[in-house]
């Protein structure tokens, strides 16, 4: 069953790559006691991810910062090594948007947010969402309903839910 408004958010270690290479991270770090605006995607380099999602909340992040939200995460289902270059073709990092790897799905499916589409080479991804959590807890949480849209998940539709 998906997470929920009201939902604690479940412990989960995700990835980026460091200067020694692939570090782990967390969840709960970067949420406990904080104001984080989460969004995940099926895929890094994907048309809709690259060209609308990502940048939505790059529109958007000062935005986030005066509503004190004090971090923009973005997850998707890639290993680290394709997140940290996708970070810098979108300059994710240097807008403000920290870029995090679920490289087995396992948070992605904690939530409850995993799809399959493998005549596309998507397995195990992550349906297009935005939530907005404090101290751990789902507090605005937008689904997209289709797959190559972004408009409710998207950053200026979060912004103006919070």
């Amino acid at each position: 069953m998906p997470i929920s408004v009201g939902d604690k958010l479940p412990e989960a270690t995700l990835a980026r790559l460091g200067a020694e290479g692939p570090e782990q991270v967390e969840l709960s770090e970067k949420t406990d006691g904080r104001k984080v605006v989460i969004f995940a995607l099926p895929g890094a380099f994907t048309p809709t991810c690259h060209s609308a999602h990502m940048p939505s909340f790059l529109r958007t992040r000062e935005g986030f910062a005066e509503k004190g939200v004090d971090e923009v995460i973005c997850i998707a289902v890639n290993d680290p090594f394709v997140l940290a270059a996708w970070d810098e073709a979108t300059g994710a990092g240097a807008g403000g948007v920290t870029v995090l790897s679920d490289p087995e799905a396992a948070f992605t499916k904690a939530v409850g947010m995993e799809f399959s589409a493998p005549p596309v080479g998507f397995l195990d991804r992550s349906k297009r969402y935005a939530m907005l959590v404090e101290d751990g807890v789902v507090r605005v949480l937008h689904e997209e309903e289709g797959r190559g849209t972004c408009e409710i998940s998207g950053g200026e539709a979060m912004l103006a839910a919070i």
